[in-house]
């Protein structure tokens, strides 16, 4: 497998420009702008200092755009996003342990 082919399943590999993403989303620029103000992703940066965007982040971003088009504050949202995805992560590692004491058991 060449190393491109590994970018294309790579949910982190920052593909998408700007511009695209905010299509991606059906968003603004500026708002994919304020989500970094805001902390809930940082985009990586180009060597021209261009913002670069994943299919993760455009999944936040997206996730964000839908509760605030339904009343919730960006900021919040944020928070609550971030939140949500530190619980998936918890989960995720307990069900790992889970997993390893259940087979340290047998």
């Amino acid at each position: 497998m060449t190393q491109s082919d590994d970018m294309f399943g790579d949910e982190d590999y920052p593909a998408y420009t700007m511009g695209r993403a905010a299509e991606i989303v059906g968003t603004s620029q500026e708002f994919l702008r304020r989500l970094d103000e805001a902390k809930l992703f940082t985009p990586f940066r180009s060597a021209g200092g261009h913002r670069r965007y994943s299919r993760y982040q455009l999944r936040l971003a997206a996730r964000a755009r839908e509760m605030v088009d339904q009343g919730t504050a960006l900021e919040s949202a944020c928070r609550i996003i971030i939140l949500e995805d530190q619980l998936e992560e918890a989960l995720e590692q307990n069900r790992k342990l889970q997993r390893e004491k259940s087979t340290d058991a047998v």
